[in-house]
């Protein structure tokens, strides 16, 4: 039986990408100088300004104006005209500390109130965490959202490096792949919608995108004479990034995560220090569903873990196969609880999370990058 799925990712410059990198750009550098630091952050961007908002409790002094205006500059955006200008748009920032009533129950976790012999902070809000993986790629990860995040990549480089020299910074890509069996047999259709300058020619950037960018990504041996190409389909793409349309953190989880193939969380990732269970276990989601299918306990494994403001132990911990597992779920179940650490202190330890890493987890998925402590593989 044939089957279609379809995953979408976006460039660093697409609006809510922006404030993605903004806040976790803000959560780096306060984790520079005080790796305790409680951070949630969120901004917000629209035509000429950006809004920065949420509550830091830290003992570092952070400029955070400068932060964001360097962040907006990385991503390239630098003419108010057609998206936004680092240089001269408006930055307001209002940002207060942590509540207490949540600190109370970060600081010590309830089992730990109780006399029970747990050493870990509560988690720092309720929660319900999904982690996924597959063995349809090297990465463990899902092939469309594999190949739309290469994309978007892609179309990036060719941007910063003037491969193609007349590209603005917004733009968004969609990979559908047929499968058949449940297997991945072809790409069916690619869209690509870039913003560009005004002067450029559709057909030579149909073109130069078709050539430098999918031709330079998508393996040969999924593309035959059938697959659908859409490249700019609107015609025109002048007016991008916060002047096109707002921005806002949180705004792309599905593109951060697994492309809709399977379950998000409750909560988004970016500006959130790794108290934050919502960022946290689903990184150790993530490697535990990971390391259960490159162990072939499964070919594809989807893991939720749900949490409880103020405890440290998480209330439940769920394990799907899909009927691909060579050992039981439950026996899966006991490995999980046996070999690792789940309370909050625990996944920071295991995964080295207090560090700031997280500008390079902003961008094309959080998950599937090799470099990161989650995506490491062990024997179980």
């Amino acid at each position: 039986m044939k089957k279609l799925f379809t995953s979408e990712s976006v460039t660093e410059g697409h609006p809510d990408k922006l404030c993605d990198y903004i806040a976790d750009s803000i959560l780096d550098a306060y984790l520079e100088e005080d790796k305790y630091a409680r951070v949630a952050c969120d901004a917000l961007a629209s035509k000429g300004e950006i809004y920065i908002t949420g509550e830091i409790s830290s003992k570092a002094n952070i400029d955070v104006e400068k932060v964001t205006r360097k962040a907006i500059r990385e991503i390239g955006y630098d003419n108010e005209k057609t998206d936004i200008d680092y240089k001269t748009c408006n930055i307001i920032v209002n940002i207060s500390k942590q509540s207490e009533d949540i600190a109370l129950g970060v600081n010590k976790s309830l089992e730990q109130k109780r006399g029970q012999d747990i050493i870990s902070e509560g988690a720092g809000d309720q929660g319900i965490i999904f982690g996924f993986a597959c063995d349809e790629t090297k990465q463990l990860m899902p092939l469309s959202i594999t190949l739309a995040h290469k994309l978007s990549k892609r179309l990036t480089y060719v941007r910063k490096e003037n491969i193609i020299n007349y590209l603005r910074p917004d733009g968004k890509v969609q990979v559908t792949i047929e499968y058949k069996d449940n297997k991945p047999l072809r790409v069916d259709t690619i869209i690509v919608s870039t913003q560009h300058e005004e002067n450029v020619d559709l057909n030579t950037l149909k073109r130069d995108i078709k050539e430098k960018v999918i031709q330079e990504v998508i393996p040969k041996e999924l593309i035959d004479k059938e697959t659908k190409y859409y490249i700019n389909p609107t015609g025109r793409f002048i007016i991008g990034g916060p002047l096109g349309d707002s921005g806002l953190t949180g705004r792309k989880i599905i593109v951060d995560t697994y492309g809709g193939y399977s379950r998000h969380g409750g909560g988004a990732f970016s500006g959130k220090d790794a108290t934050k269970v919502d960022r946290s276990a689903s990184y150790m989601a993530r490697f535990i569903a990971k390391n259960i299918v490159f162990n072939k306990l499964a070919k594809k494994c989807e893991i939720q873990l749900a949490y409880a403001i103020g405890v440290a132990k998480p209330v439940a911990v769920y394990v799907d196969t899909f009927g691909t597992n060579t050992i039981s779920e439950e026996k899966i179940i006991q490995i999980i609880n046996d070999k690792f650490d789940l309370t909050p202190r625990g996944i920071i330890k295991y995964l080295d999370l207090q560090k700031p890493i997280y500008k390079k987890t902003t961008n094309y998925g959080h998950f599937g990058k090799e470099d990161l402590s989650w995506e490491k593989t062990i024997s179980l």
